[in-house]
Formats: C-alpha cells, structure tokens, sequence
C-alpha cells in the first residue's frame, strides 16, 4: 500500500520510526510534502534517507500572501531533484484563506506554470473554492491530483477532467456521507488514498495524530463503500500512484 500525501517532516515521531511502524501495517511507500522551502529541503532529506519515500514540493496556499510565496524560483531548482515526482502541495483555501484568494491564485498559477514546465503532476489543495479551483485548472493539461478530496461539487469535473481524486482519514468519518458517495463514483483507474499525515487522522484514531500506517483504515472503509475487497482496491491504488507520480520510472 502507499500513502499518497503525508507531511513527514511535520509529525511529532521521527521518519524511521514512522515508516517502520507503516511497514508493519502493510504500508511501504510514502510520498511526503513539502509545503515551503525549509519543509521541501527536509523532504527531500527524508526521501534519500528512506527508501519507498518520494517528495512532491510546493509552497502551501496558506503562505500565499507572505514572503515565502517570492521563493518560487528557489523552488524551480529543488523541483529537479531525483526524488521529486510532482508539484505541490498548491491550490485554493477558502476556508483558511478567504482574504487571501487572490494572492492564493497567483501562487497557484506560479505552479502551473511549473508543472507544465517540468512535465510533473500537480498535487492540488482545495477547501471552500472549487469554483475557482476549476478555472484556474482549465488551462492545465498536466497530471491533477486532487488531494484530500473534500468538495463533492467538484467531482463531475474531476471525472469528466480525468483527475485522479485522493481521499484521507475525514472521508471515514460519520457525517461524511457525501465524500464517500463520492469515492463510490470515482474510476478504479483514478481513486487514490492518504493519511495527509500528521492531520485528519481516520474515525477509529480520531483525535490522535496521523500517520501513514494509519492509511489503511482509509483504505478498509473506502472498500466497503466501493463493495470491493481492500486487497483489490489496494492494488488499484498502487497501480494509479504509479501511473500519476511516474513511480515506476523511479
């Protein structure tokens, strides 16, 4: 199994101890994000000390209106590293960030624009702004990742886009009926899992912090929504993560 988006560098445990513990779970790759420069340094860090780690690096939208949004040339040259398989996290937040929508969408385009430029995917945050989320996308013919898929309106476009759609630990939760109808609609070719460590972890360890072993209850109830076994899902997974983080050409 894979876990598709944690934030390795921001859980309290160490990455070795995190990892051997998802090991033990049955979890044996991690894609960590980075989500400003220092964070996508200590990404990349952790992905050559740990085998089955990759990094997707970007600058969070929830920095959008302070200096580290002007670092996106320094995020250019990390982008070329060997670990890197995508862009990101970047998007829209306006749930955290309405007063900061617009600077948010210059940074998102600044992504893009990066994507595009080094043929990578983009892993993509959206809360409270699927309207402009799917505006600023229009143009982007790359790889889309949504992460932690949270807006259901969102989904006719994801499939008719052919997005992949990840889900994290909230789509396990009692009240989120939509999201996992949602997961139930997704093409087997397109539906992702992830832990979106050290937040959101899922119903039977809420309240704790997350981790990427923790991807497995995620990956139990989205089964049971879907009426496949977690076996086949999984594997459906590993070959998707594959397929849109170009992990086999690693």
């Amino acid at each position: 199994m894979i876990d598709t988006h944690a934030h390795l560098d921001a859980c309290d445990a160490e990455p070795h101890e995190l990892l051997d513990r998802a090991r033990s779970a049955g979890v044996t790759r991690v894609v960590t994000i980075g989500t400003g420069i220092e964070s996508c340094r200590a990404a990349l860090a952790i992905a050559g000390d740990h085998p089955g780690v990759v990094a997707a690096l970007g600058i969070d939208p929830h920095q959008a209106a302070t200096s580290e949004a002007r670092r996106v040339d320094e995020l250019r040259e990390l982008l070329a590293h060997d670990h890197v398989v995508a862009v990101g996290e970047s998007g829209l937040d306006g749930h955290h960030g309405a007063d900061t929508l617009v600077e948010q969408r210059v940074l998102f385009d600044a992504h893009l624009a990066l994507a595009e430029e080094l043929a990578l995917p983009i892993v993509v945050h959206s809360r409270a702004a699927s309207r402009d989320t799917v505006a600023a996308l229009a143009p982007f013919d790359g790889t889309v990742v949504l992460h932690c898929f949270s807006e259901p309106e969102l989904l006719d476009v994801a499939l008719e886009r052919r997005y992949y759609v990840s889900f994290a630990g909230n789509v396990t939760y009692p009240r989120a009926e939509a999201l996992r109808a949602a997961a139930a609609r997704v093409p087997s070719d397109r539906i992702l899992a992830e832990t979106d460590s050290p937040y959101l972890a899922p119903q039977p360890l809420r309240g704790r912090r997350n981790e990427p072993a923790s991807v497995m209850h995620t990956l139990a109830a989205l089964a049971a929504e879907r009426e496949e076994s977690a076996p086949a899902l999984e594997a459906c997974i590993d070959e998707n993560a594959d397929r849109a983080f170009g992990l086999d050409r690693l």
